[in-house]
């Protein structure tokens, strides 16, 4: 029997992960990636809103020290230029300060992004904030803010990169946006989060309803759902229930740095190519035992 390989189209490189499968694709030209190359975002420009702290720092460490051109925005400019100058002991990190909880900030950082860079290969919608109250005390602003940021937020900044993103985008390797939600967008939190915990549903739905309309356009939209991490916004509930929580995860621990970003290497990443409107929970199994 010849081999299909010699009829047609090169031969997969060195080191090309070959399936047997896989072989009548190879014959018609498409690419086949080296697994040395599968995971990998060298070089890729990537912004990383709320990137100054918490989960967004864990992410964009993670980007630059895989090889990516990595841009951190933040409200705060002093805390942003501080966590860019940290990061950049290990790559290529730049601040770009903004303040995403308003249509303006959005289309702002847009335009400055525009300017540095001509296309963007990542973005990460990060930046969020919550609020904690009673149930008979939760004031209407409560909503306002949070789901300003966490969900408005997300979607202008997503609609306004949009020209950068589809510059980078190839039909093998799409540009990608990933969206952070949370778990307690899966389930009922412990605590009195109200607006929050909607508006990570909301950022959920929000992945699904981007993922179809932009697939056409060479996008991929995904979300990741984390568990508890180590964070600001998450010291004072690791405080009063750290070993409760422990207790409640399968894996036993609360997640570490490499958690979170290896899973975003991977959605931004050829690995990640043919992923798209999926919410992955990154909690060490905790939702399976919930909602």
């Amino acid at each position: 029997m010849r081999n299909p390989l010699a009829v047609g189209g090169p031969a997969p490189r060195i080191g090309a992960y070959v399936h047997p499968t896989w072989i009548g694709a190879a014959t018609r030209g498409v690419e086949l990636v080296a697994m040395d190359a599968l995971f990998s975002v060298k070089d890729k420009a990537v912004v990383v809103t709320g990137g100054s702290r918490g989960i967004g720092l864990m992410i964009a460490r993670g980007f630059v020290e895989a090889g990516a051109r990595v841009y951190i925005s933040a409200r705060k400019a002093d805390a942003c230029a501080a966590a860019a100058a940290e990061l950049s002991a290990g790559g290529t990190c730049t601040p770009v300060p903004g303040d995403v909880g308003t249509e303006a900030g959005c289309r702002e950082l847009a335009e400055e992004m525009a300017r540095r860079e001509e296309r963007l290969h990542v973005l990460v919608n990060n930046a969020g904030t919550n609020w904690g109250a009673p149930l008979a005390e939760y004031p209407d602003a409560a909503f306002d803010k949070v789901f300003a940021v966490n969900v408005k937020g997300a979607f202008h900044l997503t609609r306004l990169m949009l020209p950068l993103l589809e510059r980078a985008a190839s039909d093998d390797d799409p540009a990608r946006v990933i969206n952070i939600g949370s778990i307690d967008g899966l389930q009922a939190p412990m605590l009195e989060t109200y607006a929050y915990s909607s508006s990570k549903a909301a950022v959920h739905h929000l992945t699904r309803v981007l993922a179809q309309q932009l697939a056409a356009r060479r996008i991929t939209v995904n979300a990741i759902a984390p568990g508890p991490f180590e964070s600001k916004m998450m010291h004072e509930t690791l405080q009063r229930f750290g070993d409760q929580i422990r207790a409640s995860c399968p894996l036993g621990r609360i997640g570490r740095p490499e958690d979170v970003a290896g899973t975003a290497i991977y959605l931004a990443s050829r690995a990640g190519a043919y992923l798209t409107g999926a919410v992955i929970p990154v909690d060490g199994g905790i939702s399976t035992r919930h909602g």
